[in-house]
This record gives structure tokens, sequence and C-alpha cells, in this order.
């Protein structure tokens, strides 16, 4: 039987980066597309609820020339993996792709993604997941005017990477691979296995003084302590040396510590 290979994304599912992560492994198996049906960027693994939320709409998409038949769900990236995985797929996924994102997803700020939370979704059901995100500005993240990008190197990786976990799986101590793709990349770019950086990437700005009866979107701006990186991380990689990043996540945030917590019997009541 062939593999069953979920895309999704948080973008949305008219987004050209769902389009371009299908594209590269429409080949290796049965795809499954199942997406937000509108922009939820930043939405992270989140569950939200609304008038709306579950209704699923029937989309037609152009694969590599070929139209198929996919799925927006109304509402977050988590719940397009959920009923993707409970009601449209006809078994168990062997593999999640979550974007192609506009905009990557490093550091402290990968559990504030989308693309990041649909991948860990998908870990919930013991999927191994590939999060791909392409470098582009802070300008157009969270647009529904899809800018045209160039997905080529993106794609390569992505096919590499599903093509190896397809054969030979994930090693039990990794989930999910968070792939960052820097601008301009290419079909030869260096590609680095990295960790997770202890810097946000981007940061909200502290507003001015306005009415807060009113309602306020944050806006974001680059980390003023980027030049800070550890040069093993995946900001590092991404923001100085313009390589591809690879960094490998696991479900387990468990810190490892020897740290031995004794409560005070002053602070307990009696």
């Amino acid at each position: 039987m062939k593999p069953l290979i979920l895309v999704t994304n948080d973008d949305g599912v008219y987004s050209p980066g769902l389009c371009a992560a299908a594209e590269a492994v429409q080949d290796l198996g049965d795809l499954l597309v199942v997406a937000p049906r509108y922009q939820q960027t930043s939405m992270g693994r989140s569950f939200p609820k609304s008038s709306d939320v579950g209704i699923i709409e029937k989309v037609k998409l152009i694969i590599n020339g070929c139209e198929i038949e996919a799925y927006g769900v109304h509402g977050s990236p988590a719940h397009a993996v959920s009923h993707g995985i409970l009601e449209l797929a006809y078994k168990k996924p062997d593999l999640c792709i979550s974007g192609i994102n506009y905009g990557e997803n490093l550091g402290l700020s990968i559990t504030c993604s989308g693309t990041v939370g649909a991948a860990f979704e998908a870990d919930s059901y013991d999927i191994s997941s590939i999060a791909v995100s392409r470098q582009a500005d802070l300008s157009i993240q969270h647009a529904s005017d899809y800018k045209n990008m160039d997905f080529e190197a993106s794609k390569k990786i992505i096919r590499e990477l599903a093509v190896d976990i397809l054969k030979n799986g994930l090693p039990d101590e990794i989930s999910i691979l968070n792939v960052n793709v820097p601008d301009n990349a290419a079909a030869n770019t260096e590609v680095r296995i990295t960790k997770q950086g202890r810097s946000n990437y981007s940061v909200f700005k502290k507003p001015e003084v306005r009415d807060f009866s009113k309602s306020y979107v944050l806006s974001s701006e680059m980390d003023a302590h980027i030049n800070k990186s550890d040069k093993n991380s995946d900001v590092y990689a991404i923001y100085f040396d313009k390589v591809i990043s690879i960094t490998p996540l696991t479900w387990n945030m468990s810190a490892n510590t020897n740290w031995g917590f004794k409560r005070s019997s002053s602070n307990t009541n009696n």
C-alpha cells in the first residue's frame, strides 16, 4: 500500500507554499491536503472556539499541473490536522508535512508558530512530521494576498527528507524536523543540523500611548539581541550564515536537571 502523506500549513489552503509542499512529494504516495480555510499564522497548537469551527470545505488545487481535491477547515492548523486524521484520512498518515510557510520559524518563536503547531498536533497521533518555513519579510508573514516566492530550494529539501523518513523513519528521540530555508537559497545551499536558539528572533514593539478601549494589533521587529545568537543555533544559521537549518525537535519539554525543590514548612498551611 502506498504511504499516505498529510500536507497542511497555517497560511491557508490557497497558499502557494502549500501547493509547493504538495508538489514536492506528490509522487511519493497518496496525498491528503488539509489546511485552514483562512490565514491562521501564529496560532501555535491552539484550538480556538467559534461558531464556524469544524466546517470543512472541499476545494480544488492545481498540483504539478493536475487538479486535486483538498480540504479547507474552518479553524486553526491543529484543527485542520486533527480533522484530517480523524475524518478525512483512509488510514493513519505515514508522514505530515506542514508548510511551506511564508516566514521563518526560529528560536523561541516556534512556540507561536502555527506551522510547527500543526506538526506537533500530528506528532500527538504518533506521526512523523516536517515543518518547513521559508525566510520572508515580516510585512508579508500574516498576509492573505500571497506574494510570489521561489520555493524550489524548499521543495528540494522537503523531498529529500520525505524520502528518507518514509524509508527509514525518524530516531525515537526525534518527533519533528523544523526546517528553515533562507532567502535566495539554491539547490546547492548548505544544509546544517542546528539546535533551537534562545533568541525570540522577532519581538513585539512597545505600543505608543493609545486608547485601551479600541482594538490594537501588536507589530513586530527583529530582536535587537540577535547578534548574541549561539553559532550552533537555527537563528545563526539563517540570519548570519544563510544556510538551510534543520532542527530536530521532540515532544518532551521536560528540563534535564537535578533541581530539587523542597517546600518550606513555613510556606504551607497547617
